[in-house]
């Protein structure tokens, strides 16, 4: 088919290299500009960005999609479908009307659980069992359009946000290219209305652990927010993220040190399984305390 393809980050890669190797005629990418990053602070181009390039495929990257010039651009590039996931811009209804067959979005949950920005991070930190991909025909609303094809795997004890979305990335990939090799025989079928979840934005002011939260959600704290931008707590002045954990069997005070990188909670204890201190590389636990006392109590 002759598609349009619109996405940003690394998560969005898998699915750029299915349609390519499925043999999909890809007349454009679109992703976000090129921003500073790094210690020079050179515009450095998105993922999808340099893979587009590399294998040869135009690359735009407007700030907005709302002026008429860039509606009439992608207008002209005549699609049958554009697929999108995780872009980072609003599509306005023309950019949504242009394609022959529509725009089809790559989403990360089970839908209608988890529409918005954060569904990966936010199913970890819910504890729900089980997410997926769906892949939705869009339309004007915020992840609300029917679904024409869904996948769905499940959360494992110690899965981190990390885990799933390169799990869930490739699970994407696969999934758009057999909705659109099948296209003219599915049906979308409407979101219900009942079991609608928001999945907010992660604001960095959650990432601090409440030890006197039970351990049940501190566990689902840390793994939600692995790798990025990663809970921690203070140890000794030190910002210490905490990366991978499993809740674990314990009594003691809140933030109290237990036996290894056991931390007791408000209700049980969290087993800190990785950890990243300021400055270095993520390690397992019992390889950073080798070069990190623990004192009693910590938090």
């Amino acid at each position: 088919m002759r598609l349009i393809f619109m996405g940003t980050p690394d998560f969005s890669v898998p699915a750029l290299d299915a349609l390519i190797e499925a043999g999909h005629d890809i007349v454009a990418v679109y992703t976000q500009p090129p921003r500073p990053a790094g210690r020079g602070k050179k515009d450095r181009p998105t993922p999808v960005h340099r893979r587009a390039e590399e294998a040869g495929i135009e690359v735009r990257h407007p700030v907005s999609l709302r002026p008429e010039e860039e509606k009439a651009r992608f207008a002209e590039l005549g699609a049958e479908v554009a697929v999108v996931v995780a872009y980072g811009l609003i599509l306005p209804r023309a950019i949504l009307d242009a394609p022959e067959r529509g725009c089809l979005n790559i989403h990360a949950s089970l839908l209608p659980r988890w529409r918005g920005a954060a569904p990966i991070q936010r199913s970890v930190m819910a504890g729900d069992d089980a997410t997926g991909v769906c892949i939705m025909c869009m339309e004007a609303g915020l992840d609300t359009g029917p679904v024409l094809l869904r996948q769905e795997t499940p959360i494992g004890p110690t899965d981190t946000a990390g885990d799933l979305h390169d799990r869930l990335a490739a699970i994407g990939a696969t999934a758009i290219v057999a909705a659109l090799d099948g296209l003219a025989g599915l049906t979308p079928l409407p979101q219900p209305e009942d079991g609608v979840t928001y999945a907010a934005k992660i604001d960095k002011a959650e990432a601090r652990i409440d030890w006197s939260r039970p351990a049940e959600e501190v566990d689902r704290q840390i793994r939600g927010l692995s790798p990025f931008p990663g809970a921690w707590t203070e140890i000794d002045g030190e910002r210490v993220k905490l990366l991978r954990s499993r809740a674990h069997q314990g009594d003691g005070e809140a933030g109290q040190v237990m036996a290894g990188f056991t931390i007791a909670c408000g209700t049980g204890a969290v087993e800190v399984l990785e950890v990243q201190r300021e400055g270095r590389k993520p390690l397992a636990a019992e390889e950073v305390l080798r070069g990190l006392v623990l004192p009693g109590r910590i938090g």
